[in-house]
């Protein structure tokens, strides 16, 4: 286990820049979790932890050393690639003890260290099979297996489940969260898929460009976005977005918005805002009511396609040219090229300013 610090990281590849001053702290035994679109620096940033990239311009601390000059192997790491990259003429015992045989280890403790990481990944009848024999699932718990067996103080995972099928990912990712209870080692895991950061992590950090939008666990960053960039990226599906204007603001706050023609009140933080500036109203799609009673106000929407999925229904459709997403219960009968009344409450409401900061801060469930 082992507590990690970036600070000021910056990287460089010639003269072009792609991170830019990022400062973490990750917690001993925490499960921290990258996200963000393509090309956001995720995976070069996990590189850097690595060792397998230089740092520019900065410090990396692991248990409170600076690791900016130690080499990959004596970083107390041990990383996961995307391909599996496995020894196809290797049985999956000789792939797991591969690195422990390289660095002149003792074979009795190799052994006793590929039997445990085999027992935690259920991989003991696979032991004297080679690679071409596996799934991808039990091809990507060799891998893990192989990191599990070098002890390590933090566990690097670069988009581990990416080459695997809806399915298996969902067992795999069952499987990397019980790793974690297990083992209560320092993870860090890198993904574009927010629905793996949201159900993997104790801490998401997001990404965009080389820089940190946000740190928080997945329901602060779900209920309380900083900005409009993590509210439409984190949830699926993702925010709807209405554009709207501030009429009025007065001395406590309350903002009095004109948004596709319905006039509502909220309370936003005054300093970010002024009055006829433009804004954007966030709806999450679960917020956007098949009824209308108490409602603060009501849109209607011309459903373009309906998905009946058996348990939840999702209308896609457009309300005055903004599209939206709708979260119905899987009872919802509405065909395509329909229109549905809908209602929303103005406690649901997401707001944000032109720069794209966060307006409403909203509470973040806690356990009673």
């Amino acid at each position: 286990m082992a507590t990690i610090t970036l600070k000021n990281v910056i990287k460089r590849f010639n003269d072009i820049e792609t991170i830019h001053g990022v400062n973490l702290d990750l917690e001993d035994g925490e499960f921290v979790v990258f996200v963000g679109p393509s090309g956001c620096g995720k995976s070069t940033l996990l590189r850097l932890i690595a060792g397998l990239e230089d740092i520019t311009e900065g410090s990396l601390e692991i248990n409170e050393q600076n690791m900016n000059h130690v080499a990959p192997a004596d970083r107390g790491v041990a990383m996961v690639f995307q391909s599996y990259a496995l020894y196809p003429h290797m049985t999956v015992e000789e792939n797991m003890s591969f690195g422990l045989r390289m660095t002149g280890g003792d074979p009795e403790q190799i052994k006793k260290q590929v039997a445990n990481a085999a027992s935690i990944l259920q991989l003991e009848p696979l032991l004297k099979r080679k690679p071409k024999q596996l799934s991808g699932g039990q091809r990507q718990r060799v891998a893990i297996g192989r990191a599990i067996v070098r002890q390590p103080d933090v566990f690097l995972f670069d988009e581990p489940l990416s080459n695997l099928d809806a399915e298996l990912r969902v067992d795999m990712r069952i499987q990397i969260a019980k790793l974690h209870n297990r083992l209560k080692s320092s993870m860090i895991y890198v993904t574009h898929d927010q629905v793996e950061a949201m159900t993997l992590a104790d801490k998401i950090v997001v990404l965009r460009d080389g820089r940190v939008e946000q740190v928080g666990s997945p329901l602060e960053l779900y209920h309380n976005p900083a900005n409009d960039f993590i509210a439409g990226f984190i949830g699926s599906p993702k925010m709807n977005f209405l554009d709207a204007k501030v009429l009025e603001i007065d001395g406590n706050d309350l903002a009095t918005i004109d948004v596709a023609g319905q006039i509502i009140q909220l309370d936003v933080d005054g300093i970010k805002v002024a009055k006829n500036d433009h804004v954007k109203l966030g709806l999450r799609p679960e917020h956007v009511s098949e009824t209308t009673q108490n409602a603060d106000f009501t849109l209607s929407v011309k459903v373009d396609v309906a998905e009946h999925l058996g348990g939840t229904t999702f209308l896609y459709g457009e309300h005055k040219g903004h599209k939206l997403t709708i979260e119905a219960s899987g009872q919802n009968l509405t065909k395509n090229g329909e229109s549905v009344e809908v209602g929303i409450n103005k406690q649901d409401c997401y707001l944000f300013n032109q720069k794209g900061e966060a307006l409403i801060d909203r509470p973040v469930p806690v356990r009673g």
